[in-house]
């Protein structure tokens, strides 16, 4: 670009001679341009009076022209080395101040695609950041959940079992009362001696209450459900015995009457 400018600003320093040539010769093409201009005017002004054979004979002329114009070769209008010189470097800087255009515009649509391109590429980063975070989050829940859901499982049951455990004592509670109030243990009535006496307060210490026989026949069942059966001790006192049978709580064994187990409620 810079030589070809370089020989632009030297070709405006040499002689005038050849732009007068150039002149020239386009009043030249001028001149025979106007003559021919005249020519069509003055025939069509002859031909007014045959509108038919007017069109024919033009369209004959201009095959006939074509084929002419067909035949010849280009030739350049001026054949000094300066003129053409001077109108090929005019068109090279014109063609090069074109170029230059498309260059710059070219790398503006180049950087602009840059640009697009690492923002593409630092959302797809971004993306893919997101998308591990989220896999690493979903098998984290998973593994959580599956924990917890074991975690909970046991604290149910161990909530179950203590509430089981509230309301059989709460319930052993209730029924002692009523066996107090209603089915006390032999106190003594008499007290004529000492002996007596004493032989009542040893009766009362070793017999079982009615609570102690009927969590010793449910420890049985669920220790050996197979064998659930108890042997009917001197420390049983026979009320409470007879008043678990007649009440459906606790059963004899078939073929042994001094063995009892605790009655199926289901």
């Amino acid at each position: 670009m810079a030589e070809v400018e370089s020989g632009g600003a030297a070709a405006e320093a040499r002689s005038e001679a050849a732009l007068n040539e150039l002149i020239d010769l386009c009043e030249d093409q001028f001149t025979k341009l106007a003559k021919l201009q005249n020519d069509i005017v003055l025939s069509e002004q002859d031909s007014c009076g045959n509108p038919p054979d007017h069109a024919v004979n033009r369209l004959m002329a201009t095959e006939a022209e074509l084929k002419q114009w067909l035949t010849v070769e280009p030739k350049l209008l001026a054949s000094n080395s300066e003129v053409l010189l001077k109108a090929g470097k005019e068109e090279m800087l014109k063609l090069c101040s074109e170029l230059e255009m498309v260059v710059c515009c070219q790398e503006a649509k180049r950087d602009k695609l840059r640009e697009t391109k690492e923002l593409e590429q630092k959302w797809l980063e971004e993306k893919q950041q997101a998308l591990i975070a989220s896999k690493n989050h979903l098998e984290r829940m998973k593994t959580e959940k599956g924990e917890a859901s074991k975690f909970n499982v046991l604290l149910d049951t161990k909530a179950k079992i203590q509430k089981m455990k509230t309301y059989q004592e709460s319930l052993m509670e209730c029924l002692g009362d009523v066996l107090e109030k209603h089915f006390p243990l032999p106190q003594n009535a008499s007290s004529t001696n000492k002996k007596t006496k004493s032989n009542a307060q040893e009766f009362d210490e070793d017999m079982i209450s009615f609570n102690e026989i009927l969590e010793l026949l449910m420890n049985k069942a669920l220790s050996t459900p197979h064998d659930p059966y108890i042997t009917i001790e001197n420390t049983f006192w026979p009320p409470y015995i007879e008043l678990m049978l007649r009440y459906g709580i606790a059963v004899r064994h078939q073929e042994n009457n001094f063995k009892i187990r605790l009655e199926t409620f289901f």
